[in-house]
C-alpha cells in the first residue's frame, strides 16, 4: 500500500461507498416496511419521525451515523495493512520501516480516537432526539385518545402500558441503532475485507480437487454452516424475551399496588396472601428466567466454540505457506486479521440473533400498544354536547359489558341550580350513569347534553391528586390557584391547618386521610367554580356532620351550579330537589328526593 496517497484514496473510497450505501439502505428500509410484519410494525410506530415533512434533522443524522460507520470499516482497512507492513518490518529486521509504521500507528490512532468520540456524539444525540420524540408522541396518543382509561374497552388489550411507554420505547431505539448499523458495518466490512482474503489467499487441495483462493470460501462454509444451526438453537429465544417483559411487568405491577394499598393491607394483615400472590407472579419470572437461561447456555456455547476455532483456523491455513517462504510473516498476521473481520461480518447475523429476538418481542408489545390506543379512539362512546346551563338526556339507554341493561330510555333535564340523587342498590349502575355523562362508557346509545370542559367537575369517592403541591391539587384540572382563593377554601373545607404548605411538593394522596382528600376534592370544586359537578359518593369518608357542611358550601357558594349526586345515605336527600332510583333490569323512577 502507497500511504503517500492513501488519505486521497481513502476519501475517494469514503464518498463513493457512501453514495452506494446510503441508497441500498434506503431501498432495503423500504423493502422491510413494505414487504415484513416487524418492518410494517416499525414504520407504523416511528414512521413519521423520519418524514422529511416534519423534519430533514433525523435524515441528516441518518446519514451522518452511516457515514461514520463506513469510516470505521475504512479504518480497520488501513489498520489491516498496517499490521502487514509492521510484522513484515519485524520479520526482515528492518528498522526505518519499524519505526515509520510506530509513528503511522500514532496518526491512524488519533484519526480513530477523534472519529470515535464524534460517532458517539452524534449517535448519542440522535439517540435522545428520537427517544424524546417517541415518548412525546405516544404519551399524546395514550392521553389524547384516553387511552389510559379506555383502552381496557378496546382489543388487543394490553398490559403494563407503563412499561411500554417508559423501557420498550428506550429499548427500541436503542437496538434499532445497533441492528440497522451493525448490519451495514457487517455487510461492507465483509466487502472489504473478502477482497484482502482474497489476495492473500492461494489455491488448496480439499479432498482430491484444487480449490481457487481457498480461504475466503473456508471462511464463507465455516461461518453460513455456523450461523444456520445457531439461527435454529437461538429461534425460541424470541418467544422467551417476550414472556418475559409481560411476566417481570406484572410482578412490577403487583408490587407498585402493595405500596399504593399499603395501609389497607396493613390493617387487613394481609401480608400473607400478598406474599403468596407476589411469589407465585415472581415463580411465572424465575420459570421463564430458567427457560432463557438454558436456551441461551446452548446459543453462546456454540458461539463461543465456534469462535474460539475460527482464532487458529487462518494460521493453520496459511502456515504451510509461511514455512514455505512464499508469504511473509505480515502476510499472516493480516490474514488473520482479514478473516477475523470476515468472521465477525458473517457471524453478525448470528451473534445479533438474541438481541433481534428481544427487538421483535419490543416491536410486538409497543405494537399492541398502537392498536389498543386506535382502537380506544374508535370506541362508539356516548357525544356529550355543550349546553352551558342545563343537564339534558333524550332516550339515554346503559348496558353492561354483556348487553344487558342497566338504564332503559331515560329522559331528563336539569336547569342551573337544580340538584338530583342518584341512589339504588350497589351494583345497579349508579357510578356507571355517571361514566356515561362524562361520554366514557362506550356500552351507551342515547343523546346527552351538558356543560363540558373546564365547566364540568367530577369528583370520586378516592380523588386523584397529582403529584406536586398542595396548591396543584387543589386546583386541578386547572393549572393553579391564587393564594387569597387557596387560603379561603382551605378554611371553609376545614383544612385551615394545610395553609402553610400550600407550595409543599409530596405525594399527597399519601399524606392526607381519604376524608381530607375528599375535603380538597370539594374545596377543588369551590376553587375552580364549574357550571355543574357530578359526586359519586364523595362523602364517603366524612361523618354526617360534615357531609351536611361540606354540601352547604357547595350550595351557598355555587347556588347556579347543576349537582348529581350519587351517594347511599339519606342524609343527602336535603341538598337535592330530584332522585333518579335504579329499579333494576333497566327500569328507572324520577322523583322528589324528599
Amino acid at each position: 500500500m502507497n500511504w503517500n496517497q492513501e488519505l486521497l484514496n481513502s476519501a475517494l473510497w469514503l464518498g463513493k461507498t457512501f453514495a452506494i450505501t446510503l441508497v441500498v439502505f434506503v431501498l432495503v428500509m423500504a423493502a422491510l416496511a413494505r414487504w415484513t410484519v416487524w418492518g410494517r410494525q416499525f414504520w407504523s410506530l416511528s414512521g413519521a419521525y423520519f418524514s422529511p415533512k416534519r423534519s430533514w434533522r433525523p435524515l441528516l443524522g441518518v446519514a451522518l451515523m452511516l457515514l461514520f460507520t463506513l469510516f470505521a470499516v475504512r479504518m480497520n482497512v488501513l489498520f489491516s495493512f498496517w499490521y502487514n507492513g509492521f510484522y513484515s518490518g519485524l520479520q526482515a529486521l528492518d528498522q526505518p520501516a519499524f519505526w515509520f509504521h510506530i509513528q503511522l500507528f500514532g496518526l491512524l490512532a488519533t484519526v480513530h480516537v477523534l472519529r470515535a468520540l464524534l460517532n458517539t456524539y452524534i449517535r448519542g444525540a440522535f439517540t435522545i432526539h428520537w427517544r424524546q420524540w417517541l415518548n412525546d408522541h405516544t404519551v399524546t396518543e395514550w392521553l389524547g385518545a384516553q387511552s389510559y382509561y379506555l383502552g381496557r374497552f378496546a382489543e388487543p388489550t394490553v398490559d403494563n402500558p407503563d412499561q411500554r411507554i417508559q423501557q420498550d420505547v428506550t429499548t427500541l431505539v436503542g437496538t434499532t441503532l445497533a441492528l440497522s448499523l451493525g448490519l451495514v458495518s457487517a455487510v461492507v466490512s465483509m466487502y472489504e475485507f473478502t477482497g484482502i482474503l482474497w489476495n492473500l489467499s492461494a489455491s488448496m487441495v480439499v479432498f482430491g480437487t484444487e480449490v481457487p483462493r481457498a480461504m475466503v470460501f473456508l471462511v464463507y462454509v465455516y461461518v453460513i454452516a455456523a450461523s444456520v444451526f445457531a439461527f435454529r438453537i437461538g429461534r425460541p429465544l424470541i418467544a422467551l424475551n417476550f414472556l418475559n417483559e409481560k411476566f417481570t411487568a406484572n410482578y412490577r405491577y403487583l408490587l407498585v399496588r402493595m405500596r399504593e394499598y399499603g395501609e389497607s393491607i396493613a390493617l387487613y394483615r394481609g401480608e400473607g396472601v400478598e406474599r403468596r400472590g407476589l411469589l407465585a407472579s415472581f415463580a411465572a419470572v424465575i420459570g421463564n428466567a430458567w427457560d432463557t437461561l438454558w436456551r441461551s447456555l446452548k446459543l453462546d456455547g456454540y458461539n463461543l466454540v465456534i469462535s474460539q476455532i475460527a482464532v487458529i483456523f487462518p494460521f493453520v491455513i496459511q502456515a504451510p505457506r509461511l514455512f514455505a517462504g512464499t508469504i511473509k510473516l505480515g502476510d499472516v498476521m493480516q490474514t488473520s486479521q482479514a478473516f477475523g473481520q470476515v468472521e465477525d461480518a458473517l457471524s453478525f447475523f448470528r451473534s445479533s440473533y438474541d438481541s433481534f429476538a428481544g427487538y421483535r418481542a419490543v416491536l410486538e408489545r409497543l405494537s399492541g400498544f398502537e392498536q389498543n390506543v386506535a382502537a380506544s379512539a374508535r370506541l362508539a362512546l356516548p357525544v356529550v354536547q355543550e349546553n352551558a346551563s342545563a343537564l339534558v338526556t333524550r332516550h339515554l339507554t346503559v348496558n353492561r359489558p354483556d348487553g344487558r341493561p342497566l338504564l332503559i330510555d331515560l329522559d331528563m333535564t336539569m336547569v342551573a341550580g337544580q340538584a338530583l340523587l342518584i341512589r339504588g342498590p350497589s351494583g345497579s349502575g349508579k357510578t356507571t350513569l355517571l361514566r356515561t355523562l362524562a361520554g366514557l362508557w362506550p356500552y351507551a346509545t342515547g343523546a346527552i347534553e351538558r356543560p363540558t370542559g373546564a365547566a364540568s367537575l367530577f369528583l370520586s369517592q378516592r380523588p386523584y391528586l397529582p403529584v406536586g403541591s398542595l396548591r396543584a391539587a387543589l386546583a386541578y384540572p386547572a393549572e393553579t390557584v391564587s393564594d387569597e382563593v387557596a387560603r379561603q377554601v382551605l378554611g371553609q373545607v376545614q383544612l385551615g391547618q394545610l395553609i402553610e404548605q400550600l407550595d409543599v411538593e409530596q405525594d399527597w394522596s399519601q399524606v392526607l386521610s381519604p376524608g381530607e382528600q375528599q375535603r380538597l376534592a370539594f374545596g377543588r370544586a369551590l376553587a375552580n367554580r364549574p357550571a355543574i359537578v357530578f359526586l359519586d359518593e364523595a362523602t364517603s369518608a366524612t361523618d354526617a356532620g360534615l357531609e351536611h357542611t361540606l354540601y352547604g358550601l357547595l350550595r351557598s357558594h355555587l347556588p347556579q351550579t347543576i349537582l348529581v349526586s350519587v351517594g347511599h345515605r339519606q342524609t343527602l336527600a336535603a341538598f337535592h330537589g330530584q332522585a333518579l332510583t335504579f329499579m333494576g333490569e333497566g327500569r328507572w323512577m324520577l322523583e322528589s328526593a324528599g
